[in-house]
C-alpha cells in the first residue's frame, strides 16, 4: 500500500511537471505581433526595403483558417475512377482543346525552346488552376506568416516567406496581388515561393516573371519547371496496359523499372492486347488506389510530373489530360 500511494504521489508529480513545462513552453512563445517584428528584422537583414515590408505585413493577422485548412487536409477518399471523371469531365478537355488552339503559337515556341510538348503545359495549367480561372484568394504574405508562426512546418513556411518578400522586393508582382492558395501556392502555375524564384521566366520580356496574368510568362514557367526537372520531349507519360493471368504482383512498382522488351516478354500488353511500342523506353508499372486492377506502364516524364506534386493521382489526370486533349 505505501508503496502505491508513493508511486501515486510520484506520477502526480510528474503530471504536475508536464503540465508546468506546457504551460511554461505557452508562456514563452513570442505574440503574432512580437514574431512578426523579428520576422521584419530578418527580412531587412536580407535586403527586403521597408516599403515592400510595409505592403506586404501591414495590418496582417494570424488567420485560423488557414492553420485548420493545413491541419485538416482532405485525405483521397476517391477510387481512382470518381477522382478522374470528377477532375476530368468532358468539359475540362474541351476547353483544354479551346486553349491550345487559342494560344498555340506561344505554346509551340515555348514547347521548342524547353523540349516539352504543349499538350502536358495545357494539361498541367488545367489541373491546377482551371486555366487560370480558380487560382486562390489568399493574401499570400499573410498565409505565409501565419504558417510561419504556427509550430508545425514553422522553418519551412518562413523560408518560403522570405522568398515571397524578395518576389515582392522584385517587383514581379504588387503586395496586394500576390493572391494565391492557403498554402501559399501562387497564380496560375501554382508556384510556391522557392518553385518561383528557381522556375519561373520572363517569357515576354517585360522585366517581369508574372505567373498570375500574363499567359506566355505561365507556360513558359511551367515548361522551364519541366525541363529542369528531367522532362523529355519525344516521350508520353505512360499507357494503360493488361496484365497476364498469375502475373507476380509484386513487379508492380515505381521501383522495380524495365525496358519495353522485357515488359513485352513477360505478357504485359496495351490495354486493347495489342504488343507493346518496339521502342525500348525505361518503365515501370503502376496501379492506382482504387482503380479496380487499372495496370498503367509509366515512363520517364510521369515521374517528372511527380515532382511537380508527389501524387499519383495528380499525375495521372496531367497525363490523360493531355491525351484527350490531343484526341489520343
Amino acid at each position: 500500500m505505501l508503496n502505491f500511494t508513493k508511486k501515486l504521489l510520484l506520477s502526480g508529480v510528474a503530471g504536475m511537471m508536464v503540465m508546468s513545462g506546457a504551460t511554461a513552453a505557452m508562456a514563452e512563445k513570442k505574440s503574432f505581433d512580437e514574431w512578426l517584428l523579428e520576422l521584419r528584422q530578418e527580412a531587412r537583414e536580407k535586403g527586403i526595403s521597408d516599403e515592400i515590408l510595409d505592403g506586404a505585413l501591414k495590418d496582417i493577422k494570424f488567420r485560423k483558417k488557414v492553420v485548420s485548412l493545413d491541419r485538416k487536409q482532405p485525405e483521397v477518399t476517391q477510387t481512382f475512377q470518381q477522382y478522374m471523371e470528377t477532375r476530368l469531365p468532358q468539359s475540362l478537355v474541351d476547353q483544354g482543346r479551346k486553349q491550345l488552339q487559342a494560344h498555340r503559337a506561344v505554346l509551340e515556341e515555348v514547347g521548342a525552346k524547353y523540349g516539352v510538348q504543349p499538350r502536358f503545359i495545357v494539361a498541367l495549367w488545367g489541373v491546377e488552376t482551371r486555366f487560370g480561372k480558380y487560382t486562390g484568394g489568399f493574401h499570400v504574405p499573410e498565409a505565409l506568416s501565419t504558417l510561419a508562426y504556427d509550430d508545425r512546418r514553422a522553418d519551412y513556411f518562413r523560408k518560403e516567406l522570405l522568398l515571397a518578400l524578395q518576389i515582392l522586393e522584385e517587383r514581379h508582382i504588387t503586395p496586394d496581388n500576390m493572391k494565391g492558395s492557403w498554402a501559399g501556392a501562387m497564380g496560375q502555375a501554382q508556384f510556391m515561393p522557392s518553385s518561383f524564384i528557381n522556375f519561373a521566366v520572363d517569357h515576354d520580356g517585360d522585366g517581369r516573371r508574372d505567373i498570375w496574368t500574363t499567359k506566355p510568362d505561365v507556360f513558359a514557367s511551367a515548361a522551364n519547371y519541366l525541363s529542369r526537372s528531367g522532362w523529355k520531349g519525344d516521350q508520353t507519360w505512360g499507357r494503360e496496359v493488361s496484365l497476364p493471368a498469375g502475373f507476380d504482383t509484386s513487379l508492380v512498382s515505381l521501383d522495380v523499372e524495365k525496358p519495353m522488351a522485357e515488359w513485352q516478354e513477360i505478357g504485359v500488353r496495351r490495354a486493347d492486347g495489342r504488343d507493346l511500342p518496339t521502342r525500348q523506353l525505361m518503365g515501370s508499372l503502376v496501379q492506382p488506389k482504387g482503380g479496380n486492377g487499372q495496370t498503367f506502364l509509366i515512363y520517364n516524364n510521369y515521374r517528372t510530373i511527380l515532382k511537380w506534386n508527389r501524387s499519383t493521382y495528380f499525375a495521372m489526370s496531367v497525363g490523360h489530360l493531355a491525351d484527350r486533349i490531343a484526341g489520343y
